[in-house]
Parts: C-alpha cells; sequence; structure tokens
C-alpha cells in the first residue's frame, strides 16, 4: 500500500481518497479494526445493521461467509492485502458490494452449500473478485467484444479519453500491487445511467456477461504498451475462439 501511495498509477487514482482514510489508521491494531475507524466518518448500512470489519475468527464453523455478513452486517477480516482492498470496496462503492451481498445470500438460502457454486454464485464470485466497470464508445466496445485489440488499443487509442475503466474486483486490485503483462480482468458493461447498485439481477448474471480485457493494455497504464508490438504477444491477448487465428495458434 506505501509504495502504491508514492506514486499513484492511473488504476489506483479512484480508491485513493478511499485509501487515505484508512491509511491514517495505520497504526490500528487489525486491519478490520482499521477498516472499522475509517469507517466511523462514513457509516454503511445493511439489512442487518451497521456494517462492521471483524476477526476472521469471527465467521462460525460451516457458516457460508456470504451469509454470515447478510445475517450479521460484519464482514470477516484477516490482516492481509486481499482483505484490505475488499474492506476498501465497501467503504467505496457500498451500494454494489451491499448488492453482490444480497444475491449471494439470497441463492444460498435457495440452494444451499454444495460442491461448486452454481452459475449465478459463480459469476457473483467472478463479479466481485475480479471485475472491471467499463463505459466507452461504441467503437471500444465492439472492439473489445470481438477481442480485435490493435484496433481497441492502437487504431482506436484516441478513444480511450472518452472511456471509463474502474477496477473494482479486489482480488484484481491485488495482484496490480506487483504488476505483470498477462492480468485480465472480468469487464462488466455499465449501461448509461446505471444506479450505484448497477441493478444487478439473476437473469443477467448467470450467462457470465463479461469480456476479458488485459488491464495493462489501456493506454496510460503501463509504459510498455506505448509500442505497438506490446499488442502482438498472443499468449496475453488472445483472439476470440473460432477465428481463423485462434485456429492457427
Amino acid at each position: 500500500m506505501r509504495s502504491i501511495a508514492a506514486d499513484p498509477p492511473p488504476w489506483w487514482r479512484p480508491w485513493q481518497a478511499v485509501a487515505a482514510r484508512v491509511a491514517v489508521h495505520a497504526g490500528a491494531p487489525s486491519v478490520a479494526e482499521a477498516l472499522n475507524r475509517a469507517l466511523a466518518a462514513q457509516p454503511v448500512d445493511l439489512a442487518a445493521g451497521a456494517l462492521r470489519f471483524v476477526p476472521q475468527a469471527a465467521l462460525p464453523p460451516g457458516e457460508a461467509y456470504e451469509a454470515y455478513i447478510h445475517r450479521t452486517a460484519c464482514v470477516p477480516t484477516r490482516d492481509n492485502l486481499h482483505d484490505l482492498f475488499n474492506g476498501l470496496m465497501w467503504l467505496a462503492r457500498p451500494a454494489l458490494k451491499r448488492r453482490l451481498n444480497e444475491l449471494q445470500a439470497a441463492e444460498i438460502a435457495r440452494a444451499g452449500i454444495g460442491a461448486v457454486r452454481g452459475p449465478l454464485r459463480d459469476a457473483l464470485t467472478l463479479f466481485d473478485e475480479n471485475a472491471a466497470l467499463l463505459q466507452a464508445p461504441p467503437p471500444l466496445v465492439q472492439a473489445l467484444r470481438g477481442r480485435q485489440w490493435h484496433e481497441l488499443f492502437v487504431t482506436l487509442r484516441p478513444l480511450w479519453a472518452r472511456a471509463r475503466l474502474e477496477l473494482f474486483g479486489h482480488a484484481l486490485l491485488e495482484k496490480l500491487v506487483c504488476p505483470y503483462k498477462s492480468i485480465t480482468a472480468h469487464v462488466y458493461l455499465v449501461p448509461p445511467g446505471a444506479p450505484d447498485d448497477l441493478g444487478l439481477a439473476p437473469a443477467s448474471l448467470v450467462p457470465k456477461p463479461f469480456l476479458p480485457l488485459p488491464v495493462l493494455g489501456v493506454p496510460g497504464w503501463w509504459p510498455a504498451n506505448e509500442a505497438p508490438d506490446f499488442y502482438a504477444d498472443a499468449e496475453v491477448f488472445r483472439p476470440l475462439p473460432g477465428t481463423k487465428t485462434a485456429t492457427l495458434r
């Protein structure tokens, strides 16, 4: 966290303010306590009450993590970077985190906990852990859908100035602390005028409406991508399955 704050990369800038709220409590005895102190100035309400962060040990054996959060308004939190980023998202995007938790808890109540999550919970987990939220001009969206990487990042490069890409998944943010070229987000296209919780609904999530995006290809996000041949690496910038290029790989 200190290294990010010292020289914040573009992908981190939306979260600088909320991270600063937590950073002033860096002397707290745990990540959960630092988050709670930051939360005190701007409380978040869930159906079960005011949000709090608690030690991981508070999660009862056998109870699902998301069900526990929904029942108690308490988020079990370990002293690691992954859970710190999760806490930051609760502070920065409370309506969206609340909606994801509501949908998880409802599906757990409906179907129980099995050997696999099932399609809805799998999509919700992908969203929570690895989503990026994109609003962009139609030509960029079309190129992303077709995995036309050269068009997306080179031909249409000036259009990225009109796009808004927000990294939301806390596991995605954790990976970018030590960045590498192949880090790929699950992009969720945000419709114009979407509410804070994006209006997420099971029917739209079950098909996994995500588009893969190697995020360090975004103009201005990684110095190496100033060279057009950065995007020629087909191990990272993979073609759409079924295309001629994909067949020849």
